[in-house]
């Protein structure tokens, strides 16, 4: 598929216990379907082919004849597939019998992986792979590899066979071959379910995913085995790096195929960013890897299946309020930090009426409660200008008022007018120099009345402002900490948002929720002829929601423009055409590497999320970094 995803599916077949005929036929179907489906790689459930819990009757030489001649079927019968298949079955191989999984791919055995960790009752049946002597042996005509530390590569990404209980041992398969540069590891298993064991399993799972940085399959037995004394659910998992991406009905009485793709090229740009993965090959391992290239027959890209969050910097669901809390608390906890490592007395921040320095306030807010200071020493000051409308105005002074902090209004209009004499310039240009005067004689009326009360100023720049450069240098994009440096503008929508619903009440409430839904605008040319905004931020920079998604994935996960905009493509299908979406690409990157220089002197404030793009913090790139490369890919889609 394109841009590294791997179409991978688990498969989990109703069986017969004992009944091989029955067992391939089933497994059959499913290879077909997923091969309908366009999926590269399935795996199976362990001893899939006879089902699990056939008990003795795995040392009856019937069964392993059966066992092998089903396999053979299922070579015949998949050989027009594309798809490589991952099956459990009993492998009976001289005096030993082998719980193993086998790889097959278009009428070929690729590799046999037999178990290494029995359990009590399974050693009464099968050999360890640590004891059998030999390395290969002929199956289905064929002579093939049998170690338990194959890799398979193909296409450009490798995966690696486990089994359920590798996953226990302290140092398990899993994760050595997820060291070893598999980025997909398949688990086979035929774990019976009680209560609670789900919960762990998939919370196991997903830690083990998240912690190697690696796709994870995991495919257990389900309806048909044997309930004597134990029931299985059919628990068929696809996860990454910690995520789940897919998972099967539990409990379900029929046959299940779980279709997704994993993204290797993610997974390879995780790993190279932490390179302590590389580093613990050498001392984890005993035995070295034997890799296997598979011919994999190159097919038409499948559409994907799998869904990508649109907004990829904010809380979902239940997360939401969990999530909103610890970001105040890493704000107020920096900014308190601040505020008593310099003595200062006082807060002094800018109040537009808008979201950022909406948020800003807040987190003073907050943080001079859980200091116990007194609210009035936060100074809130509102600079109406050339394009301040009453909406903005009258919100700014109504946000003040009720949350019982000191309020300072200063025109800007008198002394930008005096400025705009003084350099020769004429008022109704309404240019760049007309634009970014005003933000410059804000950032110097605060920073001057914080030096009056011994106080600091506040920035309110967010995230995304600063990644775009949408700042003025030297203007609102300086401050003396900026508590909102961390923060992407789409969270900070929510942020506000949060507050207005969980924290305060009255016309506290009515005035966020009104911030939250007016227009982003820097405010510094004149409203229209009704007295509205006419100054749009996302009409001029383009959607901040395409921004922070195109932003997230070049920082987060570099990916390149071809990638970002074929995820986006499907991200906002319904909502942005390709051409949009294309324009306003173009143009982040184009203001991304030219407003570098403004990144290069940011003032100090906390990490929030999953990027910064502090000097000091993630992000280190010159100021004169060309985006030749990327604006050149941007225009070939």
């Amino acid at each position: 598929m394109k841009y590294g995803f791997i179409k991978v599916a688990t498969a989990v077949p109703r069986v017969k216990v004992a009944d091989c005929v029955a067992n391939v036929a089933e497994i059959k179907n499913l290879v077909m379907e997923a091969d309908e489906k366009g999926v590269q790689v399935v795996l199976f459930p362990e001893l899939a082919l006879t089902g699990a819990t056939c008990g003795d009757l795995f040392l009856q030489p019937l069964l392993h004849d059966a066992a092998r001649e089903a396999l053979m079927q299922l070579l015949c019968d998949t050989r027009h597939c594309n798809v490589i298949v991952v099956v459990g079955m009993p492998l009976s191989a001289g005096n030993s019998l082998l719980n193993a999984a086998v790889v097959i791919y278009q009428g070929s055995v690729l590799g046999v992986v037999p178990k290494t960790i029995l359990s009590v009752e399974e050693q009464r049946w099968f050999t360890s792979a640590t004891d059998f002597e030999y390395d290969t042996m002929t199956l289905c005509n064929q002579e093939v590899s049998v170690y338990n530390n194959l890799l398979f590569d193909f296409e450009g990404a490798s995966f690696a066979v486990t089994f359920s209980t590798d996953l226990h041992t302290p140092y398990a398969i899993a994760k050595i071959s997820a060291l070893r540069e598999a980025e997909i590891v398949l688990t086979l298993a035929a774990d019976n379910e009680v209560l609670g064991k789900w919960d762990y399993l998939s919370k196991q799972l997903a830690q083990l995913s998240a912690a190697m940085l690696s796709a994870n399959l995991y495919c257990s037995c389900g309806f048909g085995e044997s309930t004597t004394d134990t029931v299985y659910a059919g628990n068929a998992l696809i996860l990454e790096k910690g995520k789940m991406l897919a998972q099967s009905e539990r409990f379900c009485m029929e046959s299940q195929l779980v279709v997704s793709e994993v993204d290797v090229d993610l997974l390879s740009t995780l790993r190279r960013k932490q390179p302590i993965l590389a580093d613990r090959r050498t001392t984890l391992f005993n035995s070295e890897a034997e890799y296997i290239e598979i011919p994999y027959q190159a097919q038409p890209d499948a559409p994907l299946t799998r869904t990508f969050n649109p907004h990829p910097f904010v809380p979902q669901g239940a997360k939401l309020d969990e999530r909103c809390r610890e970001i105040f608390a890493i704000q107020t906890t920096g900014l308190a930090q601040r505020l008593l490592h310099t003595n200062t007395k006082t807060a002094v921040i800018g109040i537009s009426g808008g979201l950022d320095s909406t948020l800003a306030l807040l987190v003073c807010v907050k943080t001079f409660d859980k200091l116990g200071w007194d609210r009035k020493n936060i100074l809130g000051v509102t600079m109406p200008g050339f394009g301040t409308t009453d909406r903005t105005y009258t919100n700014a002074l109504s946000l003040m008022q009720s949350l019982g902090i000191t309020q300072r209004e200063i025109s800007i209009k008198k002394a930008c007018l005096q400025h705009f004499e003084d350099i020769g310039h004429d008022a109704a240009n309404h240019d760049v120099v007309y634009e970014n005067s005003q933000a410059r004689e804000r950032t110097q009326i605060l920073m001057d009345i914080a030096n009056q009360t011994w106080g600091m100023v506040v920035g309110t720049g967010d995230l995304s402002e600063l990644a775009l450069g949408w700042a003025t240098y030297n203007g609102d994009h300086m401050s003396m900490y900026s508590v909102n440096g961390g923060v992407p503008k789409t969270l900070v929508k929510h942020l506000v948002k949060w507050v207005a619903e969980n924290d305060v009440e009255g016309e506290a409430q009515a005035t966020l929720l009104d911030i939250v839904d007016t227009p982003i605008s820097p405010e510094l040319t004149p409203a229209d002829e009704q007295g509205n905004i006419k100054q749009k931020t996302e009409d001029l920079v383009g959607p901040y929601e395409l921004h922070d998604f195109f932003l997230y994935h070049f920082m987060h996960n570099a990916f390149r423009p071809a990638k970002i905009y074929y995820l986006a493509c499907h991200t906002f299908e319904g909502k942005y055409d390709e051409e949009t979406i294309k324009k306003w690409l173009k143009n982040f990157f184009r203001r991304f590497f030219n407003q570098q220089f403004k990144r290069s002197c940011l003032p100090d404030g906390p990490k929030v999320g999953s990027i910064s793009i502090s000097p000091r913090g993630d992000w280190r790139m010159p100021s004169d970094a060309s985006s030749t490369l990327w604006q050149a890919e941007v225009d070939k889609l």
